[in-house]
């Protein structure tokens, strides 16, 4: 594998502050001597600052899962890129379905933060992905395509190296389905065709692209091994220590 896996945990609206705690004493030392890829726990807004400090001496990264693309200002609720610089974080999930299909965010809306995120050297996670829907009636390249073209819209080639994508169905998201490998293989094939075309085939055969959507212990092993896939985005399946300690180490899964 060329390039360095990324397991990634979006905690989503789950845990409080000391569930955190009692999670990541847990979980480090489960993953310890885990040195070859990265590790990445998304947790809600009010833990951030707190996990921070409890992985501050370890090798696993805590990121965001949301910011809004203004400096400061009358945004009730919402976070600006300097408040996650000023606490220590350094990614940021954005466009996840769940903000696009919930909170309405558009493809303009994610582009002004992708566009917020690189300018203030925050990675972003952008995540892309289908709708049944979509996948039924034979759109699903024309869907990721254009998700990633609108996103990536300004973004200057030299910068989209800076980008890891996430391809999540929207379909497999906490239901219990995945797609099949097939299926995964080619929607990482299409985003890392679709980069080349906006970058340039160096930064397309270098850029990390996750996949997500009911990733599991069982089943994340035969997702790394294909081709273009670099690591997962995972949800339910990363709220036990135990179980993401599995997937953080799926070579060792039967």
């Amino acid at each position: 594998m060329k390039r360095r896996p990324l397991l990634a945990a979006n905690w989503k609206m789950f845990k409080t502050v000391s569930e955190m705690e009692s999670y990541v004493a847990a979980f480090l030392d489960l993953v310890r001597d885990v040195s070859d890829r990265d590790i990445l726990i998304a947790p809600s807004f009010v833990g951030l600052a707190r996990m921070v400090q409890l992985l501050k001496e370890s090798d696993v990264q805590v990121g965001a899962q949301n910011m809004y693309y203004k400096e400061k200002g009358a945004y009730t609720g919402e976070i600006s890129p300097a408040m996650l610089l000023d606490i220590g974080v350094r990614t940021v999930i954005l466009g996840h379905s769940e903000r696009r299909h919930i909170f309405n965010e558009d493809d303009s809306l994610i582009n002004k933060k992708v566009i917020a995120a690189l300018y203030h050297r925050i990675t972003p996670i952008l995540c892309i992905g289908e709708t049944l829907d979509d996948r039924e009636s034979g759109k699903t390249s024309q869907v990721l395509q254009a998700q990633l073209k609108n996103a990536l819209q300004g973004v200057e080639a030299g910068s989209i190296k800076d980008v890891i994508v996430a391809y999540e169905p929207v379909w497999a998201i906490g239901t219990g389905k995945t797609a099949t490998l097939d299926q995964i293989q080619e929607a990482h094939s299409l985003v890392r065709n679709e980069i080349a075309k906006l970058a340039g085939e160096d930064i397309a055969q270098n850029l990390r692209i996750l996949y997500g959507g009911s990733v599991k212990s069982a089943n994340v092993k035969d997702i790394m091994m294909l081709e273009d896939v670099d690591g997962a985005l995972v949800g339910g399946a990363s709220l036990e220590p135990e179980s993401f300690a599995q997937i953080v180490r799926f070579e060792q899964n039967t």
